[in-house]
This record gives structure tokens, sequence and C-alpha cells, in this order.
């Protein structure tokens, strides 16, 4: 009740000036020591997956906080895992405002964002000041004026700069909101991108004397075929993980309504069925050991179940705590503690 009160009001705001005074109510949340309020008495059972033990299966999705700046408030909310970013090589203010859009009809969001970030090093000062034992994920893209055709040296600078301060890292290579990003995900850029930064993990594993685990985030919107092609390039490569799923940029879900002709990425609820048929098909076509994260549309414990029916280890949120608040992350601890 009192979150629902407080997101009423939120929600007169602009949605970018909401996001980033919530974040700033959770920081002081979190300082105040207030936020053990919400995760009392919750059950977590911890879950082994890319070799990481990780204390429950559910995770904050990047894109959140992008530049690593509220990590113990999100770690506060009980979330087994969080993952900062797109952060890219070099700083970059992102796409002109406005640039996030509600549609509470549908409990989505689109967003046309454009990776914008403080760049790589101010995320690490982030991390490294950061007071938590909840596992962190990196996920890095690449800058919007870096030609597509070289957006593997890109991906090897943050590579190389996250991989000493991240217990995993993701490659975004399925925002709609960069120009030709999404490209990365198929035939001989993909085969490239791939090679290259799992010959830059192998070394920096010997370098700093331990293994850290790399995933890749596609989009949902994949044909079957495309699946299968990206799914091959996957167990050929031996990626860590997948994530499952960026954005959409359908708009069926949502024809009607109002935002819902903005571009950019629609998330939330419209992305849901969508997102899990994706981690079916992936399911289907990865191999037995190679794990899949699902993100896209949770808004109840039954759906981050359902994720898990359709193969995925791990769920993401973000959306649902916009709409649901703290409460949601509770219940999906909860019930997916439970099951196990």
């Amino acid at each position: 009740m009192i979150y629902r009160m407080m997101r009423d009001l939120m929600f007169r705001l602009d949605a970018e000036k909401a996001h980033h005074l919530g974040l700033v109510g959770l920081d002081c949340l979190e300082m105040s020591g207030l936020s053990w309020l919400m995760t009392r008495n919750i059950h977590m059972k911890p879950v082994r997956v890319m070799g990481l033990t990780f204390p429950n299966a559910v995770g904050l999705a990047a894109g959140l906080d992008k530049n690593g700046d509220h990590i113990e408030a999100m770690s506060a909310l009980g979330f087994g895992f969080v993952e900062i970013g797109t952060v890219t090589p070099r700083p970059q203010p992102g796409n002109p405002k406005p640039r996030l859009f509600r549609i509470p009809e549908a409990q989505g969001i689109i967003n046309r964002m454009g990776f914008n970030n403080l760049g790589v090093d101010h995320l690490i000062e982030q991390v490294q000041a950061a007071d938590t034992n909840t596992l962190i994920g990196i996920n890095i893209g690449k800058n919007f004026d870096t030609p597509v055709e070289k957006a593997v040296d890109d991906y090897l600078i943050g590579l190389n700069k996250v991989y000493p301060h991240a217990d995993y890292v993701t490659i975004n290579i399925s925002s709609p909101n960069t120009p030709g990003l999404r490209t990365l995900q198929f035939g001989e850029s993909l085969d490239t991108l791939l090679a290259e930064l799992k010959k830059a993990q192998s070394e920096l594993a010997q370098q700093h004397g331990k293994y850290v685990p790399m995933a890749v985030k596609v989009a949902p919107d994949l044909t079957t075929d495309e699946v299968s092609q990206l799914a091959e390039a996957f167990n050929k490569h031996k990626i860590d993980a997948v994530i499952a799923t960026n954005t959409t940029m359908d708009r069926d879900a949502v024809a009607g309504l109002d935002n819902a002709e903005e571009a950019g990425g629609l998330s939330g609820a419209p992305v849901y069925e969508k997102s899990t048929e994706i981690v079916k098909l992936f399911r289907e076509a990865l191999d037995d050991d190679l794990p899949i994260i699902a993100a896209g549309g949770i808004m109840s414990a039954e759906q981050a179940l359902a994720k898990l029916d359709a193969g995925a280890s791990l769920v993401q949120i973000y959306s649902g705590l916009i709409y649901l608040g703290p409460k949601l992350i509770r219940e999906v601890i909860q019930s997916i503690s439970k099951r196990n």
C-alpha cells in the first residue's frame, strides 16, 4: 500500500526524473538501516550457476543502475545478484531527452536511453567502493560513435577493465537503442566477436588467477532459425550463459495505448510471453550445461517460476520492481526457495 502511494506520486513526474529520485530514495533507505524490513524472514536458497554460488536465484537486470552508483541499495533489497551497466569504454550522454516512457495500462516501459553512462572507469570505482556480499555482474557495450565493424575493440576494452572486479560479465549485443548493435548477433560478426572475447577471457583468467564467466544478452525479436544459429555459436565458443532477453521492438501488446509509438525498446509485462518463448527455444538448442538467465516481464512469482520451467536457472527483474515495488523480489525469492 505504501509503495503504491509512492509510485502514484512518482508517476506524476517525468519518467527519467522519477527513476533517479527513486534510486536516491533507496539509497537513503539502505543508509538508514531500514532496508532489512523488506528482507526479514526471507528464506534464501543458494543456487550454483556458471561455477558461482548465488545467494538466491533472483537478480536485478541491467539498466536500472547503469553506473554502479547504487549497488549497496540494490543488494539490500534481497537480490541474489545485481547486474550493473550497460557501461561503455568512454562516458557518453546517450540519446536526447525525453527517452523514457511509461505505459501504465500494460505495465510496460519504453526506453531509448542509448547507453547513457559515466564510462567504465567510474563504474569500476563504484564497484571497488561498494560494501556488499551480493554477486555483481557487469554489462558492457560499445560507444555510440564506434563503428559496428570496430565494435570488438570496445568490448575488449570493457572486458579487460571490468574483469578483475566482476563476478560475471555480460556482453550486450541486443539493445535496440544503439544503431547497428543488433547486427552483432549474426553471422561472421558474431563469430569474430565471440572468438576474440573468449580468447581475451582465457588470457585474463591466467593473468588474474580466476575465471570470470561471460554471458551474452540476446533480443526477444528472434526467429526460430536465428535462435538456432545463435545457440550454435554459443555452444561452439563455450559461452558461459545466455541472458534472455533484452527489450522488444514489437508493439502488438501495447497497440493504441499512450506512448506505445515512441521509439525504443519495450520492457515489462508486454514482453513476457515473447521473452519466455525465446527461453524455451534456447533451452532446446543449447548444450545442457549452458545456463540461461531469464529476464523479461516478470510481474509475479508465478511468472518467475514459469521462466524456470521454460529452462532458465536464474531470473532477473527490472520493470516489475518499478510497477510493483520491493515486495515482488521477496515473493519471487520465497516461491523459488520453496520449490527447490
